[in-house]
């Protein structure tokens, strides 16, 4: 066999160019990263850190950087009723918006998972929300509130104002925010429900086993990283939330649904002060950062994945 026998100069072209060819297969990756980590950079970490800058910071109406003020905006914040009343009444508005979320996206999805005839029709309904948006959902239940026209009070006989009414304001603006979150729930739970084995379910029923007592002891545990995921989208929500509060009562009667992302808006874009709005935005994100935390730590504890 003959052997082939390179000069010194063809040996050092040959390892050029597998170092290239390494470091082109070493660089591809990122290449493909790049676009994506420039729109991240763009939209996301650029408007947060800008964010967390002006919240140090004295802007004037335009939002235009002043001069460094370090705490003071927090100081102010954290010192007026209005902030605090939008902090109490953001952790009500999260409290009461997603358990019911969650518990009427199951309850439908259950129901929907039993073949009784007509359900198809029922799984439509159901998943309706899902197709309305936060604007067209708040103005059509705005006329359903309406205390005068409206055909809930038509309904009730009453004249109930219940949109400006600061004891009914935030429930019913909830309502309307747990109606739209009922699809999209659904539709997950109704998944996970198709995941659950038949034969663990028909075993159990051959043991004897009760349906409450499969629900709990086997159905919910086997669907709870789907009622995890729901739990954790519906308060990530519900904490930015601000179309529904927006269309259908301005953050009133009375600040009564004046939650956090409508107070940050209300701050910077009514009254010009762009740097407290800033530190609301960056407690809101610090906020939202250790429910999340929070929720996480019990998820090894809660959640069943096999």
């Amino acid at each position: 066999m003959s052997e082939i026998i390179l000069t010194k100069k063809e040996v050092i072209k040959l390892e050029s160019k597998a170092t290239r060819i390494g470091l082109k297969r070493k660089l591809e990756p990122y290449a493909f990263l790049l676009p994506s980590l420039l729109l991240f950079g763009l939209f996301v970490y650029y408007p947060f850190f800008k964010t967390l800058y002006m919240s140090f910071s004295l802007t004037n109406a335009h939002g235009e950087f002043q001069e460094f003020i370090g705490i003071q905006n927090y100081i102010e914040i954290f010192t007026s009723a209005d902030f605090i009343n939008s902090l109490v009444v953001t952790m009500q508005f999260v409290f009461i918006t997603t358990i019911p979320s969650v518990v009427i996206g199951l309850f439908l999805a259950l129901l929907a998972n039993n073949k009784v005839k007509g359900i198809g029709i029922s799984k439509v309904m159901f998943a309706v929300p899902i197709a309305v948006s936060s604007a067209s959902a708040s103005i059509i239940w705005g006329i359903i509130f309406h205390p005068s026209i409206g055909m809930l009070n038509n309904i009730l006989k009453t004249s109930s104002g219940w949109l400006i009414d600061p004891h009914w304001a935030l429930l019913s603006v909830a309502f309307v925010t747990i109606w739209m979150n009922i699809g999209v729930n659904f539709i997950f739970i109704l998944a996970g429900l198709k995941n659950v084995p038949k034969e663990i379910l028909e075993s159990s029923s051959i043991d004897g086993a009760r349906y409450f007592r499969k629900l709990f002891k086997i159905i919910i545990p086997m669907i709870s990283p789907t009622l995890f995921f729901m739990v954790f989208m519906d308060i990530m929500n519900a904490f930015q939330s601000f179309g529904q509060v927006n269309i259908l009562t301005n953050g009133g009667p009375g600040n009564s649904t004046n939650v956090l992302v409508f107070s940050i808006y209300r701050e910077a874009f009514f009254n010009g002060r762009f740097d407290t709005a800033s530190a609301q935005s960056i407690i809101l994100f610090i906020l939202m950062f250790v429910i999340a935390m929070f929720q996480f730590s019990y998820e090894k504890k809660g959640v069943h994945y096999s």
